[in-house]
């Protein structure tokens, strides 16, 4: 589909009129998203979406879309919030339903034509945008109806969404000379193309970058079930006789921990490192240098210092400045903690004769030799504790249904993209069904890195259309018949995860800009993180923390030290994700005419200026696989971790006053927060929960950073 395809479609003054009516639709109805799906809630059916059925559908949503909008801004009669606002909430049905399940699919069940397919439309879909948020006639009626909404007699929600409407179109451009115009739509779909770039050459480095060995030795350390594991893996990637280790998303690795062989250590974690920097065909450099300069020049285009200046203002940080406090804040004593941290651990290789500093590939296999020395356990112990099965159902489910009155039934009729996902049926207490829930647990080697949520249809009353919604993790997955037994960290992501879920099942909003997780990013993480409480809840720990062969609780002794290290390696923790976090901002608070030329030397340069520059604490992600930022929604704004762990933090501590795991709190925390959407300031939304602002004590006592 060409340019001129997306942005002219002519519609008659006849249908001009009708505000949002579509078009015939030219797209066969044996496509599967010709039509809204039939299954319950909308839930889609994946048996029968095929890698041709996206581009038509694509193609054909993008038409009737553009006609629907063309027919709002041309409407004869005068603009009403119905007529123009409402309309375009309804409009584009079809292009929402391919669009949100290839976006999911692509990054969950990928291949080869499906990215190909991804880098086709990703300008195309930005000149799309660009053709409805730079369309003038149609920005003049949300001006319009802006101008006067205090006279509109509009309802706190719709006022609102007005309000939203007319900022999203500032934002876009709508205000820019029509020169100007097209320069933005230019960046947008360079912008776009170069982010599909950068996720698609982080998917193929990782798979290209695994560790590869000769002998079982090598793997010292590993459980002669994951060494087996290695060894399927190699025979599928044609080596039979070797060993291999996939390369995850983050910068440390989880066999790091085990593996006694130090060269090992040593290799996985410079494969690990060297992603996307090393030259060849998957390298992001060029792709970083690219985005930051196209970026800022957008930036620059529609008034701002620098594109960090400009995501941060529609966010709750709003400013680059107040971001940087927060980092600057953390910095100094995360990094004095981590310096402890590290000399514990030279101490510990001392005593143990090693005759080498502690390197940043030594630091897990050695921090958990400091663990078990200070505290009498390691983490392997843990793991017979925490099966996967025994996790989700009576620890995640377990405590909604304590704390929401939640009940949940897993379903084996609807269609699955892989065997391993599962279906849930999630009621609430009076019986009536709340949403439909997918559980993806397992690393794939399609399946992009990290752990997500998304939705494959977000709740809101003006289409009648209720939650499916899905959690995505990287579990390794076991040899055939072995148990999945997960590490602390893996089930912390379980429940965190599982809290973005219930930020989207819990939606209760009338238009579809505001459903579920639709709130600022550094907002966002914030109901998630509340919800990791209840991994170590006492009540949900007893009713979860089973060995999976004898059934027999988690000894006392062995919680209690789980508990009592808590604050444990914060200061690693710390320091690695505030490194991330102030490479992000660096990249992109540069203006315009401060780009670099060599990315490795800004970043070290970045890392030296921030005081974070501790060679055995790399940062969380380089900047050549940093996908959160130069793929992902989340530039200039993975600081919100931190940013919303202060408010996580501080209502914990409410939690703990009002009783902890209680319906009443679940009750509240639902109405007043999880079940709102984007239908208010989200600091508003807060302080309305909370009785006053976030304190900052409590994240500072959690995080192990008082008295510094």
């Amino acid at each position: 589909m060409n340019r001129p395809q997306l942005l002219l479609i002519a519609a008659s003054v006849a249908m001009a009129n009708l505000a949002y009516a579509a078009p015939a639709s030219l797209l066969p109805a044996s496509n599967p998203f010709a039509k809204e799906s039939t299954l319950p809630f909308g839930y889609p059916a994946f048996d029968k979406i095929k890698n041709e059925d996206y581009a038509p559908a694509f193609e054909e949503g993008m038409r009737q879309h553009a006609f629907e909008i063309e027919a709002i801004a041309n409407n004869k009669a005068a603009p009403t919030f119905e007529n123009t606002i409402v309309a375009m909430e309804r409009a584009g049905r079809l292009l929402n339903r391919v669009q949100t399940v290839f976006g999911n699919l692509n990054g969950t069940n990928t291949n080869d034509t499906m990215q190909a397919l991804d880098k086709d439309l990703a300008p195309k879909m930005a000149a799309h945008s660009d053709a409805i948020r730079l369309n003038a006639k149609l920005y003049q009626r949300v001006t319009t109806l802006y101008d006067k909404r205090d006279k509109l007699h509009l309802d706190a929600e719709s006022k609102y969404l007005l309000e939203r409407y007319h900022t999203d179109f500032v934002r876009a451009g709508a205000k820019l000379s029509n020169a100007d115009k097209e320069k933005l739509k230019d960046y947008n779909g360079k912008i776009a193309a170069l982010q599909t770039q950068f996720s698609q050459n982080v998917l193929k480095e990782a798979n290209a970058s695994a560790l590869v060995v000769d002998t079982r030795d090598e793997l010292a350390g590993m459980s002669d079930k994951a060494i087996d594991a290695a060894a399927v893996e190699a025979k599928k990637r044609g080596l039979e006789g070797k060993f291999v280790i996939p390369v995850v998303n983050t910068t440390q690795q989880a066999p790091l921990s085990v593996l006694t062989n130090r060269a090992t250590r040593e290799k996985l974690l410079a494969l690990s490192l060297a992603r996307g920097s090393h030259g060849g065909d998957f390298d992001n450099r060029n792709v970083v240098l690219q985005l930051a300069k196209l970026r800022a020049e957008r930036a620059k285009l529609l008034g701002y210092p620098s594109h960090a200046a400009y995501m941060l203002e529609d966010q709750t940080a709003k400013t680059t400045g107040a971001v940087n406090k927060l980092l600057a804040e953390f910095a100094k004593p995360a990094v004095n903690n981590a310096k402890k941290e590290a000399a514990e651990i030279q101490n510990m290789i001392d005593a143990e004769q090693g005759g080498f500093q502690v390197s940043a590939h030594d630091w897990n296999y050695y921090s958990d030799k400091v663990r078990q020395a200070k505290y009498a356990f390691d983490q392997n112990q843990l793991r017979p504790y925490f099966e996967y099965n025994n996790v989700l159902l009576n620890g995640v489910f377990f405590a909604a249904q304590k704390e929401y009155g939640l009940t949940f039934k897993e379903r084996h009729d609807l269609p699955v993209y892989d065997p391993s996902v599962r279906v849930f049926d999630v009621f609430n207490e009076d019986g009536t069904q709340l949403a439909i829930f997918l559980h993806d647990p397992y690393a794939r080697s399609n399946k992009r890195g990290g752990a997500w949520m998304n939705a494959y249809v977000n709740q809101n009353k003006l289409l009648g259309t209720k939650p499916v919604i899905a959690n995505h993790l990287n579990i390794p997955k076991p040899a055939a018949g072995e148990p999945t037994l997960l590490t602390y960290d893996e089930v912390r992501t379980m429940f965190h995860e599982f809290g973005h879920a219930l930020h989207g099942m819990f939606s209760n909003v009338k238009y579809p800009r505001f459903g579920g997780t639709r709130v600022p990013r550094d907002y966002v993480e914030f109901p998630s993180q509340v919800n990791e409480m209840w991994m170590a809840w006492p009540e949900v720990l007893a009713n979860y923390a089973k060995h999976y062969q004898t059934g027999a609780p988690m000894p006392k002794e062995l919680l209690d030290k789980v508990q009592a290290s808590q604050k444990f390696n914060e200061g690693y923790r710390t320091t690695e994700y505030l490194a991330a976090s102030i490479l992000d901002q660096s990249w992109h608070q540069l203006g315009a005419d401060q780009i670099p030329t060599d990315v490795l030397a800004f970043e070290a340069d970045t890392l030296r200026k921030a005081g974070v520059d501790l060679p055995m604490v790399p940062p969380r992600y380089r900047t050549t696989y940093f996908s959160h930022v130069f793929s992902g929604g989340y530039s200039s704004g993975y600081y919100g971790y931190l940013w919303a762990e202060k408010l996580d933090a501080d209502a914990v501590e409410w939690f703990k006053e009002n009783g902890g795991l209680l319906r009443k709190n679940g009750d509240r925390f639902r109405q007043m927060l999880l079940s709102k959407g984007g239908t208010m300031d989200a600091m508003d939304m807060y302080r309305a929960f909370r009785g006053r602002d976030a304190k900052i004590e409590p994240l500072l006592e959690r995080r192990g950073l008082t008295g510094e």
